[in-house]
Order: structure tokens, then C-alpha cells, then sequence
């Protein structure tokens, strides 16, 4: 079989975008390129229909693995470029179909080259034929196994099989980026990787509370973030001092409201940090109803010190639903180690459900969390985490 194969992948929502289609498919090239940097012998040509990628004898099973995970791409076909011959077309979707072993297949033909002298409809019948004739497998127009495809043009004919899923989504920095709330827990990993797959930039903000939370707490993050890395490249994480605010909280708040109120000095914090990085939106792993800060009645009390918009997007998924994506994303296993963080250490009993308004802010004037949540942002640590390097000051 001719081993003249490339990729050739599709734009899916991307096809939408009118005007600024262009500025997509420009934004998702970098971001394979990026992602494919260590294939330096692979070759590019961006076209406003696709994007064909020139293995140049790069291994084909890496390169597919890693454009699996490229957010804004739709899907992706192994492509064989042959000659304008229909002899060949017949034997070449033969040889494709026998690879593949499978029961059933349909013949897909397109004729960008008018002046190929078979309509498209007369080339699926002759290489059907051809394929019935020569094989066990059996015609299914409706569900096939195996959709052979060709697309006929002036110098060569395209030929490939099914495709391979990708991410979807939007390419990476296209919807600009967001401050997203690091616990080191199992949801908020999952809630990052949602969002680099629409296309949403993140930075990351912990709130860690030495002496009562483990140095590890902070080992742990960075791992969660190099494995979300892939997606992204270099990850900036800043890590909040939140011991002496959060000792002022419990003293003042109560065990049934002390949750209500570091949440809400949490998004005051996230806030003008990502005021000053210029992040337009503020995430976090919360899913409705999952713990006490979680219900409605407690989501629209916390969040009411936010004039940034705040995304969840897992708001709707399940813990199990939440699970199987940290699984498959890899950040399951570091999300699950037995260090507590800020959010668990002091976590009290008989937490409100459902907060009062007029009590929150009882709460809130009886001390000067100003101050303290100014030093917060002032103290904290950034750092730069990285798939292939060691984290590094900022």
C-alpha cells in the first residue's frame, strides 16, 4: 500500500464562525504546532477547509495520540494521495477495507476536479462493485463500518477512511482567559480542562493555609497542573496566603457560616487578581448541590461579591460523571492523594444550606477583611508549571 499518508483535519464549530473563521483556523494551526513542537519533521498546509499535516516519516500513532487532545479540532483522517485513476481508487479502497477487517462499508466519492470524466455517483458504483466482487464485505449505505472517502482533484485523489474524534470545541485563547479556582480536589482539575477545551485560557489561584495545610497540598497542584499543561503550555498558578484571613473568619463567622464567608473573601481575592491579569471570567469546580456552599440558595449569597462573571462547568455533571473525565484526563490519581487543603482542614459541622443576607454581613462588618484580603493579593507566590520543565519562579 502506498505509504503517502498525511492527516487532514476538520474545524467542526469552526465552520461557523463567518467573518472571523480565518482567525480561528489561524489561532487552531498555532496551537497544533505548538502542540506538535517536538515532530520537527512534520510540514503544514492551512487551508480554509482544512488543515493538512505532512507526516514526513514522524510517527503516525504519536502525532494522532497528541492531536486527539488539541481543543477547537473536530475530528481527523488518516489521508492517502494517489492518482487520478480510477484502477487505482478500486484497488487502494480494497486494500484499506481488507486493513481495516471489518463486515460492511459505503463508498463516499467527490468530484472536485469536473473535468474527472465519472460523475461522483458512477465512481461509488464502480468501486463497490469492485470491492463486492473481490471481498466479503457487504454494502451499508445507512450505518457502515468503514466510510470510504475520496475526494477527486486536479492532481491527485484523496482517499481515507473513518474519522478520529477530537476535542471539539474552540482553539485554545480564542474566548480569551479566566481565573480559575485551584483546590487540588477532583472537581476543579475537571473544571479546567472544560474550559481549555472551549478555548478559554486559565490561570490558576490556591488558597493554601500553612502551618494547617501540608506543603504537599502545594506538590499536588503543581502536578494536577503539568498534566493540564499538555492542554495548554505553560500554566501560571498563584498561590494565596490565606492562613490569617481565615483565622479571622472562624473567629468572627460561626462553625455554620464560616464556609459562606471564606468563599465569599475566596471570590473577593480571585477577583482582583484577575482584574489585574486581565481575566474576564472567574471559574471554579462547583457542581449544584454537591456540598453546603453549593446549593442555589448558597451559589447566589457567595457570589454576589463578584461583579465578574462566574463559569461552572460542571455545575450540571455528577460526582461519578465528574470521576470517569478526571480519569481520563490523568488528574484523578493526584487529585485523590491524602492531603487536605484550605477548603477540608476546618470544614465545621452543621454548615447553612441557606444563608441570610442580613447575617453575612453581621458577620462581615464585625471585622476588617479589607485589610486582610489586600495583603492576600499583595503576599502571594506566583509560579509558572509546565509539562516539560520544573516549576519556575514568575
Amino acid at each position: 500500500m502506498n505509504n503517502d499518508v498525511m492527516i487532514m483535519v476538520r474545524y467542526g464549530e469552526l465552520s461557523t464562525k463567518g467573518k472571523n473563521k480565518k482567525d480561528f483556523i489561524d489561532c487552531l494551526a498555532r496551537n497544533i504546532k505548538r502542540m506538535l513542537i517536538k515532530y520537527d519533521s512534520l510540514t503544514y498546509e492551512v487551508k480554509r477547509d482544512h488543515i493538512y499535516i505532512h507526516l514526513n516519516d514522524e510517527n503516525l500513532n504519536e502525532v494522532s495520540s497528541v492531536l486527539q487532545n488539541v481543543s477547537g479540532l473536530s475530528s481527523f483522517s488518516y489521508v492517502y494521495r494517489i492518482d487520478n485513476n480510477l484502477e487505482k481508487m478500486k484497488e487502494f479502497a480494497l486494500n484499506l477495507l481488507l486493513k481495516e477487517n471489518k463486515k460492511t462499508f459505503k463508498i463516499r466519492a467527490k468530484r472536485v476536479d469536473k473535468t474527472f470524466p465519472m460523475v461522483s455517483d458512477e465512481i461509488n458504483r464502480h468501486i463497490a462493485g469492485y470491492i463486492l466482487s473481490h471481498s466479503d464485505y457487504k454494502v451499508d449505505v445507512h450505518n457502515p463500518d468503514v466510510l470510504v472517502s475520496l475526494t477527486i482533484r486536479e492532481d491527485f485523489t484523496y482517499i481515507y477512511t473513518n474519522d478520529i474524534q477530537g476535542l471539539g470545541g474552540y482553539p485554545l485563547g480564542m474566548q480569551g482567559k479566566a481565573m480559575m479556582m485551584l483546590s487540588g480536589g477532583i472537581d476543579s482539575p475537571v473544571a479546567c480542562y472544560k474550559m481549555l477545551r472551549r478555548g478559554i485560557q486559565i490561570e490558576c489561584i490556591h488558597f493554601a493555609a500553612p502551618p494547617y495545610t501540608s506543603e504537599a497540598v502545594i506538590t499536588k497542584i503543581k502536578d494536577i497542573l503539568k498534566v493540564l499543561s499538555f492542554y495548554q503550555g505553560k500554566i501560571i498558578l498563584h498561590i494565596i496566603p490565606f492562613t490569617k484571613l481565615q483565622e479571622e473568619i472562624y473567629r468572627y463567622a460561626g462553625p455554620s457560616y464560616a464556609i459562606t464567608i471564606m468563599r465569599r473573601m475566596m471570590y473577593r481575592i480571585s477577583e482582583r487578581l484577575a482584574n489585574k491579569r486581565k481575566c474576564l471570567v472567574i471559574g471554579n469546580g462547583e457542581s449544584i448541590g454537591q456540598v453546603a456552599s453549593q446549593t442555589m440558595v448558597s451559589i447566589n449569597r457567595i457570589e454576589s461579591v463578584c461583579s465578574l462573571p462566574v463559569i461552572r462547568p460542571l455545575s450540571v455533571l455528577d460526582k461519578v460523571e465528574i470521576i470517569d473525565i478526571a480519569k481520563k484526563i490523568h488528574t484523578y490519581d493526584i487529585s485523590i492523594r491524602p492531603y487536605e487543603d484550605c477548603c477540608t482542614i476546618f470544614e465545621p459541622r452543621n454548615v447553612t444550606t441557606a444563608p441570610h443576607m442580613d447575617k453575612i454581613e453581621q458577620i462581615e462588618s464585625a471585622f476588617d477583611y479589607e485589610t486582610l484580603v489586600n495583603e492576600c493579593v499583595e503576599n502571594k507566590e506566583t509560579i509558572v508549571i509546565s509539562e516539560e520543565e520544573d516549576s519556575s519562579f514568575f
